[in-house]
Formats: C-alpha cells, sequence, structure tokens
C-alpha cells in the first residue's frame, strides 16, 4: 500500500468515525494504535483474531484475548495496542439510539464471540465505510448490536492498573522480567531496599491492589501470549511463568479468564 493510501486511511480513521452523526462506520485496517488517547462520540465494537489485543486507559490497561471482542461505550477515552502486525480485525461504530438503550452499551466490556456473532460478522467480511439507514446492510449490523445484550455472555475482566509514579514503575518492570522466578514479597522487597510493609503500602496507595494480586494477573497474561503464540505444552508455560506446579496455574488461569489453560488453547487454535 502506498504512503499517501496509509495517510488517508488514517485520516479517515481519526476524523471520519463522527462525520455522519446517524452512520454505522466500519473499519478492518490496524490503525487506531497510532493515535494517542483519543474517544468517539460513537460506541464501537472491536474484535481480533490471532492476537492478543491492549486496551489502555489512564489508570488501567485491558487485555483482550482472542475469539473476545470488546464493546467500548460513547466519549470512552482510550487506546489500543496489539501484539503482532497484520492482525484480522473488524471494528464497528455505532450511532447512539434514543429508542434502544441497555445498560450493556454503557458499560466497557470484554466477552467471548459467540457462535451467532461469529456467523454475523463472517456475512460482513467485505463491508467498510459509512452505512446509513434504509441500507440493509445498516439493518443488519443495527440487528448485530441489538443482539449483544441477551446473548448474556460471561464477561472477561482481566486488568492492571498502571501507573507513572516514579517509585512503582521500575518495580513493575522488574516483575514483568522476572515472572519466571518465585516472585514473593519478601524477594521483591528486597529487590528494591525496601521493607515489605512499605512495599505493600506503595502498591495500595498507587495501584489499589496487592503485590501478590498483580503478580498473579501477570503471570496469567503472560501465559495468554504464550498459549496463543507458542507450542509449549502448558507444562512448561506453567512453570516458565512462576507457578510450581500445573495445578495452582490451571486454578489460578480459570479464576481470572472463566476457561481452562486447555479450553483457551482450543479457543485461539479453532
Amino acid at each position: 500500500m502506498f504512503v499517501f493510501e496509509i495517510m488517508a486511511i488514517e485520516i479517515e480513521y481519526k476524523y471520519g468515525i463522527d462525520t455522519y452523526v446517524e452512520s454505522i462506520f466500519v473499519l478492518r485496517q490496524q490503525i487506531e494504535q497510532r493515535f494517542q488517547m483519543h474517544s468517539h462520540k460513537k460506541a464501537q465494537l472491536l474484535l481480533i483474531t490471532g492476537g492478543l489485543a491492549i486496551l489502555q486507559t489512564k489508570e488501567k490497561d485491558y487485555y483482550i484475548p482472542i475469539n473476545h471482542f470488546i464493546w467500548i461505550p460513547k466519549n470512552f477515552f482510550h487506546n489500543l495496542k496489539f501484539t503482532a502486525n497484520n492482525l484480522e480485525l473488524i471494528n464497528i461504530y455505532f450511532p447512539d439510539e434514543d429508542h434502544y438503550r441497555s445498560p450493556f452499551y454503557a458499560e466497557l466490556g470484554i466477552y467471548p464471540v459467540s457462535s451467532l456473532l461469529t456467523e454475523m460478522l463472517k456475512f460482513t467480511k467485505d463491508w467498510q465505510g459509512h452505512y446509513f439507514k434504509g441500507a440493509w446492510e445498516y439493518e443488519f449490523m443495527s440487528a448485530l448490536k441489538h443482539m449483544l445484550p441477551h446473548e448474556e455472555l460471561p464477561s472477561f475482566n482481566l486488568q492492571l492498573p498502571t501507573t507513572e509514579n516514579h517509585k512503582v514503575s521500575p518495580i513493575l518492570e522488574f516483575i514483568w522480567n522476572n515472572l519466571h522466578e518465585p516472585l514473593t514479597l519478601h524477594h521483591t522487597s528486597r529487590a528494591f531496599a525496601l521493607s515489605e510493609r512499605s512495599l505493600t503500602r506503595l502498591f495500595k496507595d498507587i495501584l489499589g491492589i496487592s503485590v501478590i494480586q498483580y503478580v498473579k494477573m501477570a503471570r496469567i497474561i503472560k501465559a495468554l501470549h504464550l498459549l496463543a503464540d507458542t507450542q509449549l505444552n502448558i507444562s512448561s508455560i506453567s512453570y516458565s511463568v512462576g507457578f510450581s506446579n500445573n495445578s495452582a496455574f490451571s486454578v489460578a488461569f480459570k479464576q481470572l479468564t472463566n476457561l481452562s489453560p486447555s479450553e483457551y488453547r482450543l479457543m485461539v487454535i479453532k
């Protein structure tokens, strides 16, 4: 693709979504990660296949695994990062509807993709750009949107608080670089010449969670990557992210993802 074509797509993305208040806008290019924190006047449904996505806010990072979609409410400030280039994705931006409201649309949510939603999205595979009331494509995507609250899918809620605090940021980097190590409270506090009590208070005050909670979630997020992107068996992944046995890994994984490691891997390779 030529440079001017890429620029045209970026301009259409950044400024075209909200150009027509009543249109449904479809975009398939991997563009959004190029922009800083932003929001849209339209709500956004994003589905990615073939990689893990991270939705960033000022306070938290939300992890979107393969075969899940994220619903982003209108006017919600965010940024998106992807773990691979050239992913297959679809963004559908929906206008507000006074006559059809549900609490579902007002909340950020990450959900597994049902068989019905999969088939409906496959049907839209060649669609791109703006669609207006009266077009059958518009009616089809409106029906898709209206279906979402009624599927009652379990939400996926793996999120990590973020910070630019100069004391905490190096500790977080240390944790991510040493997930294969024990990373007990004692081990981590000693690495930064802090008392266990001081480190505990620092995490609670700045991040709102304990060191142990943060480490546990970081281990599972790393495991999501390894299950999707490598051929390592589950036992090897368990040990590589710091769990002492498969049972503890499986319990922690299911607590945070609603799936066992083997169920998640099967979902990934579908």
